[in-house]
């Protein structure tokens, strides 16, 4: 969030009058900063950013004793949206604007709402490929690059995270979002995640892997029965 949010009032400083070029610069340093984040925090907490795709990480293992259980979930959830909260008013701070300021970016046109559910099922997909596939280590530059990607290729510039959403009502400047609006986008993204989840039921039933360096995908208990 405080690259989100520091990133934006930067790009309107430098860029002033300019909103093609603030949009770049903005979603440039989101896309970095989250890359690093996940090469940072993945080995702590699996880089749980994202309150539907901690649960969506719940539910597609919730059979599983040994993975994160619902309580685990919730209070993931709620660090989340303290974290995003946080990082909106340090951002805030840094340059010199009060600690809150109430958005008043109205976002509630049903085609921003479109842009939600598409950059959030894309989300969704895109993670849990690559949990399925057993490519993991891609992660980093994966979803920093599909974030800073959805920046431009959907409506709404790809919140596609309930806490992020959240966050964004604390900062009335270029990435905010007034309190009326993030009910709407909140739903949306829940419907995207869903979408997401059938996405990767159809595409991916099982857990596979990838064969050497090539794009081939076989399962992996063929290849475990194979050696």
């Amino acid at each position: 969030m405080t690259a989100v949010v520091g990133s934006g009032i930067m790009a309107v400083n430098l860029s002033p009058g300019d909103v093609g070029l603030q949009l770049l610069q903005n979603s440039i340093a989101t896309m970095l900063a989250l890359a690093v984040l996940i090469l940072i925090l993945g080995p702590v907490s699996g880089a749980h950013f994202n309150p539907v795709v901690t649960l969506a990480d719940w539910w597609l293992h919730r059979r599983d004793a040994n993975h994160l259980s619902l309580p685990e979930a919730v209070a993931y959830v709620g660090a989340q949206v303290s974290g995003a909260i946080s990082g909106a008013i340090l951002a805030n701070l840094m340059f010199g604007l009060r600690a809150v300021s109430w958005s008043t970016t109205t976002r509630t046109t049903p085609h921003l709402w479109i842009g939600e559910t598409v950059a959030t099922s894309g989300l969704i997909l895109l993670i849990f490929v690559l949990v399925r596939t057993h490519r993991t280590q891609y992660a980093p530059a994966a979803v920093g690059a599909y974030i800073g990607a959805a920046y431009w290729f959907t409506s709404s510039t790809s919140f596609a995270n309930p806490a992020v959403t959240i966050g964004r009502v604390f900062t009335d400047t270029f990435a905010g979002i007034s309190p009326a609006s993030i009910l709407g986008f909140i739903a949306f993204q829940v419907v995207g995640a869903v979408i997401g989840l059938l996405l990767v039921g159809v595409l991916y039933p099982q857990r596979q892997t990838v064969s050497g360096d090539t794009a081939a995908i076989e399962p992996a208990t063929e290849r475990a029965a194979a050696s």
